[in-house]
């Protein structure tokens, strides 16, 4: 055979090649897309009512479902018909991550505009100044407001504002900007409260994101005052609750000085995703060094081997701080192109998908496969949807 003929083939072949792998990328990317719509279409479905855009908290309905999360046993131990605010927002954020595939954008828009920002407008308390979001429905008694619950909705109206340019949604997001920032003072030389209601605690989950949340501003605005304080509070949450062993975050501060040593995956992983974005606005490579040395440690202490599995699986915890992690994840891929953590996220979501998931398309929360529960959570579901859709943007 001729050498230029040989050459043919060869080239031929590599071409083959390379489009089959580029067939199987698409299809890889379609099929997150896919698993994570699908699993939006259900959360609608189970989990949505005709009769208005709220959403339910658990399904099957459970009687015996109490809020603990809210630390306020008078409102947590009532039954309520619908899901609290902080479950409920999962929903904008799983929307949001959806809304980033351009190609489905005025598709998932829509879905913003005509479910989601509906339901939640059922929660915007304007009887208290500033005006923000309550824990439960505003034709409910008065519920308590939570400085972070508030944070993640003006995270995501930045989001849909920088994909959009809709005004409203920039205006909505400032609105709760003013809130957000009405929960500081100068006890601990600064930082943000869990609750307005109960000024007890300086805590990471309402200090961290709040990094995030005015860095996307200075992305959405160009307004300097948001760069600073973007990186204050990131300065801040560093310095009174970063474990100087593991670089971790603890949780809280009490104004006693006393801190609150539990470890969440969403506080570190918003600190990272802070550091990235500090890093990409600034090009201060300490920042990069900060998000890299963090996701390791992200990695070590919220992951965990296990037998007969060739990646590192998640640590059982909440499903949603998880899918908050991964944000910083993303971020920080952004920035330094290194997919290992991605990848490693993408073989757990391909895991929970095979063995997690019921008879009717509702995921379990739990990672060790071992103790599946009837009811199921309405902010697992939306956790998924988001990261499915989060990691569908990159090809997964």
């Amino acid at each position: 055979m001729q050498m230029k003929q040989i050459n043919q083939i060869t080239t031929t072949l590599l071409l083959t090649g390379l489009c089959y792998l580029t067939t199987q990328a698409q299809v890889k990317k379609d099929q997150f897309s896919e698993r994570a719509q699908k699993t939006l279409d259900v959360v609608y479905n189970k989990y949505g009512g005709a009769e208005n855009k709220l959403l339910i908290e658990k399904y099957p309905f459970d009687e015996n479902f109490k809020a603990d999360y809210l630390n306020n046993n008078e409102q947590s131990g009532q039954r309520k018909k619908y899901a609290y605010l902080w479950p409920f927002s999962g929903s904008f954020s799983a929307v949001n991550a959806l809304m980033e595939l351009s190609k489905d954008k005025a598709k998932h828009q829509k879905v913003l505009d005509q479910k989601v920002l509906v339901g939640l407008r059922e929660y915007r308390d304007e009887q208290r100044v500033p005006v923000g979001y309550a824990s439960y429905i505003n034709s409910a008694p008065a519920s308590d407001r939570f400085y972070d619950d508030n944070i993640w909705l003006g995270i995501d109206f930045t989001d849909s504002y920088i994909q959009t340019k809709k005004a409203d949604y920039l205006k909505n997001a400032k609105e709760i900007w003013a809130f957000v920032k009405s929960g500081e003072d100068n006890k601990l030389g600064g930082g943000i409260y869990w609750c307005e209601q109960k000024k007890e605690s300086k805590n990471a989950c309402s200090n961290a994101p709040a990094a995030v949340f005015a860095l996307k501003l200075f992305e959405a605005t160009k307004e300097k005052n948001y760069l600073n304080e973007g990186r204050r509070l990131y300065e801040w949450t560093k310095a009174g609750l970063r474990d100087p062993d593991d670089k971790l975050y603890w949780d809280n501060i009490h104004l006693n000085g006393k801190v609150d040593k539990a470890k969440y995956s969403y506080n570190s992983g918003q600190m990272l995703q802070a550091a990235a974005l500090l890093y990409k606005l600034t090009k201060e490579k300490k920042y990069l060094m900060d998000a890299q040395q963090l996701a390791e440690a992200c990695l070590s202490y919220f992951f965990q081997t296990r037998d007969g599995i060739d990646f590192p699986i998640l640590k059982n915890s909440n499903v949603w701080f998880h899918a908050v992690m991964m944000r910083g994840y993303i971020s920080l891929f952004e920035q330094d192109g290194n997919r290992k953590y991605m990848d490693i996220f993408a073989k757990n979501l391909d895991l929970a998908w095979d063995k997690m998931r019921d008879q009717d398309g509702l995921f379990d929360a739990d990672w060790t496969l071992e103790k599946p529960k009837k009811s199921k959570w309405l902010l697992d579901q939306c956790a998924f949807v988001e990261m499915y859709g989060r990691l569908a943007k990159f090809g997964y």
